[in-house]
């Protein structure tokens, strides 16, 4: 069972927040005075930043997604919480990414983001993920198909290196996520109109 007291609460809440920051749209505000939503893909994230703005922006936005999650997640290990209590620390950040509250519930793909949370908390998952993104990418042609591979061995990764059903269930729930996020790449993946958002 998990426990939810005022501090599990307020760690999920906090997470979130964290999360919400839109660090795409802030690097691109200030390095260029762009709204990248307005541009390209209209995606927030260190793709279309990189397209709309350039690399440095990009680069900026990447390592703030990739980071956005885990002080939170430290501390909530630091304070010996339960590991139901930091995976839903975790996935706070990755829904205040995808659902900012500074944007009006809408924001990013959350694939960096992902990413930083499951390289704190099992790097080995993490970089055959990283493998498997280059992979896609490199045959698909698309950062999407990258990220769609990667994300899609989450799970099967996640159950060979048997850590555990909770962990399991964090990276069905991930994946399911970025699929829904990546929706609209798939579609026109099927139609042959994908572009490198």
């Amino acid at each position: 069972m998990i426990k939810f007291g005022a501090l599990e609460i307020g760690m999920i809440l906090a997470n979130y927040g964290i999360g919400s920051i839109p660090f795409g749209l802030i690097v691109s505000k200030i390095a260029h005075g762009t709204d990248p939503r307005e541009k390209g893909s209209g995606n927030i994230g260190a793709t279309n930043v990189l397209r709309v703005v350039g690399k440095k922006a990009a680069l900026l936005t990447l390592v703030f997604d990739l980071l956005k999650g885990m002080p939170l997640i430290a501390v909530s290990r630091q304070l010996v919480l339960s590991e139901q209590t930091i995976l839903l620390v975790a996935l706070a950040a990755i829904l205040g990414h995808v659902f900012s509250v500074f944007l009006k519930f809408k924001g990013g793909k959350g694939v960096a983001t992902s990413f930083g949370i499951i390289l704190f908390l099992a790097p080995q998952v993490a970089l055959i993920a990283l493998i498997l993104w280059g992979g896609g990418v490199f045959l698909g042609k698309y950062s999407s198909v990258g990220a769609l591979t990667a994300f899609g061995a989450l799970p099967l990764l996640t159950l060979f290196f048997d850590l555990g059903t909770d962990f399991v269930i964090f990276t069905v729930l991930v994946t399911v996520l970025i699929y829904i996020r990546h929706w609209s790449n798939i579609c026109r993946l099927f139609q042959g109109k994908e572009g490198s958002a």
